[in-house]
């Protein structure tokens, strides 16, 4: 203990001085120089603000730059929030293209007279991507018709910027700024065609992106399944760019978004809902769906397993379960330990659910819906099964999981999923095994929860959760056998053998960062055995 600590003191110290150096070198007259090194090409390719739809939500309301006080936009007070919004320029795709050209214009001169040499707070690096990014793709507003000296200043100040992102993109530590600054990068690449530089920069980094973070399915290591939508929306604009400016896409782009379509097609367009695995909550992928249907993008995927995820379905039951391990360390920041968690969807309404996730990292609810109550399975002495540690402002994974023994069987009358973790191996000295089988002519559900002990030293208290929707209504049956439950137009029965069974409350996380009240169910028991099987039902009435 007196040695780990002493290394996290030594680590903490050398990591500090880095950073010391890395802020006194970043605010030199070396680093301006270095980052300033621009070329007078023109701004060639005009890249259209429509093809940004999928990640920028349009307003139908448009706004006219003159509605803003553009005389002290740069001297309010206001919260980091704000002041990120404000510097990013993604307010820009808001306003009515009858803006004037002229004021918009001199906003973006005021930023650059204000913060032409690098700052640190407005030069954040997914910050400086996205402002490029709005800069070149509302060029109707940022560039036409102004005049030779400000077209100077403004390509000069976009190259700039561009130098900045290639010098930082290996520190960014979040795979979706990395990705947001390599797009920039490749942006800025097709607007000023004759400086190769940026383009060859950009797409080396994108293939470092492809190597480091995507597996050989086109998944995202992390398996979050928000990460793979955020990736697919950048591939594609990327393409799309560089079908617009009339440049050959590469081969592997084109492979990618292959790979990573077919897998959204296995967890969204299969089942048009969003399951809530490993960070994710309710989604707009309706709209994503249109955007990829505009521009000729049709993804299809009949497998049954993926990256981790079981999705059995026919035209009435989806039966979704979380058989992967935990992701490596780092990949892990949004990863929620639900391992063996499943979710039932019953004519479109979930039946059973996991809680859903609350990604704002600043707030408690985030730890707590990384959770294994949060999720629809079995918990042991109010333990999860995966170990988090805290890193900077990360809850990550610090001692993971395994899942072994794998067994997925789906036949018109006779489904089935099975598999253990070894998450309670170390602490408990236990194995959780599941089981689920369907019966979709009885429409029945049976579970098999198995814990499996090395040794029976001491007893230990388990429970097995089955969260449910907001709108579902519960109620025990007087004999305490039977659990029913309510969803809409829908009657089932739950039930359990040998083991008590409850309704509770608690918390569901179904919208970014909000949260309501809703009820699970809960069963109870002891365990002194070396193999103990709790057995439940879900049946529809």
């Amino acid at each position: 203990m007196i040695k780990e600590n002493s290394l996290n003191i030594f680590s903490n110290f050398y990591f500090g001085l880095i950073n010391n150096f890395k802020k006194i070198y970043q605010n030199s007259n070396f680093y301006e120089k270095r980052i300033s090194k621009t070329f007078n090409n023109s701004f060639d390719y005009k890249p259209s603000p429509h093809l940004l739809s999928s990640i920028i939500k349009y307003q139908k309301k448009k706004y006219k730059i003159e509605d803003f006080v553009v005389e002290s936009i740069w001297k309010k007070e206001i919260s980091l929030k704000d002041y990120e919004k404000l510097n990013n320029f993604f307010w820009f795709f808001s306003l009515d293209l009858k803006s004037s050209k002229k004021t918009t214009q001199e906003v973006i001169t005021k930023w650059i007279n204000n913060n032409g040499k690098y700052k640190k707070e407005s030069w954040e690096f997914d910050m400086t991507a996205k402002r490029i990014i709005s800069w070149l793709s509302n060029h109707q507003l940022t560039y036409e018709d102004s005049d030779k000296e400000y077209r100077s200043k403004f390509d000069h100040m976009v190259q700039k910027q561009t130098n900045h992102l290639i010098n930082e993109i290996k520190n960014s530590k979040k795979l979706e700024n990395k990705m947001i600054g390599c797009a920039a990068i490749i942006l800025t690449g097709l607007a000023y065609k004759n400086e190769k530089s940026y383009l060859d920069n950009g797409l080396n980094f994108l293939k470092n992106i492809i190597k480091s973070s995507i597996d050989n399915q086109g998944f995202p290591k992390s398996r979050n399944i928000k990460q793979l939508i955020f990736y697919l929306k950048y591939f594609v604009i990327i393409r799309e760019w560089f079908k617009e400016s009339q440049n050959i896409v590469p081969e592997y782009i084109d492979e990618m978004i292959y790979y990573l379509g077919s897998s959204y097609a296995f967890v969204w367009q299969n089942v048009k809902q969003d399951i809530f695995f490993n960070g994710n909550y309710l989604s707009e992928n309706q709209e994503f769906d249109q955007y990829l249907k505009r521009f000729g993008y049709i993804f299809k995927n009949e497998i049954k397993e993926l990256a981790g995820y079981v999705i059995l379905k026919n035209r009435k039951i989806i039966l979704a379960v979380d058989v992967g391990p935990s992701p490596n360390k780092n990949f892990s920041n949004e990863y929620q330990a639900g391992a063996l968690s499943f979710e039932i969807i019953s004519n479109e309404k979930k039946l059973i659910s996991n809680a859903g996730y609350f990604s704002d990292k600043s707030n408690k609810l985030n730890k707590l819906s990384k959770s294994t109550a949060l999720h629809s399975t079995l918990i042991i002495e109010d333990h999860s099964s995966c170990n988090f540690i805290k890193k900077e402002s990360n809850f990550i994974v610090n001692k993971g999981l395994k899942v072994s023994k794998k067994n997925v069987i789906f036949e018109d009358n006779y489904w089935k999923i099975s598999a253990m973790h070894d998450g309670y191996l170390k602490k408990f000295r236990s194995i959780h095994e599941r089981t689920i089988e369907f019966y979709p002519e009885q429409m029945k559900f049976i579970g098999y929860d198995k814990i499996l002990r090395k040794d029976i030293k001491k007893n230990f208290k388990f429970d097995i959760r089955f969260h449910l929707h907001p709108n579902s209504k519960v109620m025990k049956t007087q004999d305490n056998k039977f659990i029913l439950i309510e969803l809409e137009e829908e009657g089932w029965k739950f039930s359990c053998e040998n083991f008590v069974i409850n309704i509770d409350n608690g918390l569901y996380f179904d919208n970014k960062n909000s949260y309501k009240e809703n009820q699970n169910i809960f069963i109870s028991g002891m365990n002194n055995e070396n193999e103990q099987i709790i057995k439940w039902e879900i049946t529809k009435l």
